[in-house]
């Protein structure tokens, strides 16, 4: 697997299901968001970031939910870095059954960098360009 790419695995259990014994949709947004801290914690240093006064904060969040899950499936978490713009960058996720390799959602999760101190985002130019845009995949449709 591409080194760019972070996997993360999880295991279906009865508190992540609904009515219908299936996941309930709003938890794939917890199972995305364990895969962006993977990824994070993968590819970068988290505490240098917030050291400096960086946190990468959510602006839109786009999921398409393929096929259900459902108890004991284990699940893996597929998390990347897609594009990278002077204002944006977006990450994208993919949830696979590990079984079958069955998608099972996929999404694209756009952030912006903020500035904790003043609250006001910042654009990725820089070190921090210079940092994310090796791990952006497909670079050819990276805007500079």
């Amino acid at each position: 697997m591409d080194p760019r790419i972070a996997r993360s695995t999880l295991r279906v259990r009865g508190f992540h299901l609904d009515g219908y014994a299936h996941v309930n949709n709003a938890r794939y947004l917890e199972f995305l968001e364990e895969g962006r801290w993977a990824y994070f914690e993968q590819q970068f240093d988290l505490a240098a970031l917030f050291n400096q006064g960086l946190a990468a904060v959510a602006v839109n969040l786009n999921i398409n939910y393929r096929r259900a899950a459902v108890i004991h499936d284990e699940l893996e978490v597929l998390t990347s870095l897609a594009s990278l713009n002077h204002r944006s960058a977006v990450i994208h996720q993919e949830i696979n059954r590990v079984d079958d390799g069955k998608r099972i959602a996929d999404a694209d999760f756009t952030f912006v960098l903020l500035d904790t101190n003043t609250g006001k985002s910042l654009p990725i130019d820089g070190e921090v360009r210079d940092t994310l845009r090796p791990y952006v995949l497909g670079e050819a449709n990276t805007a500079h």
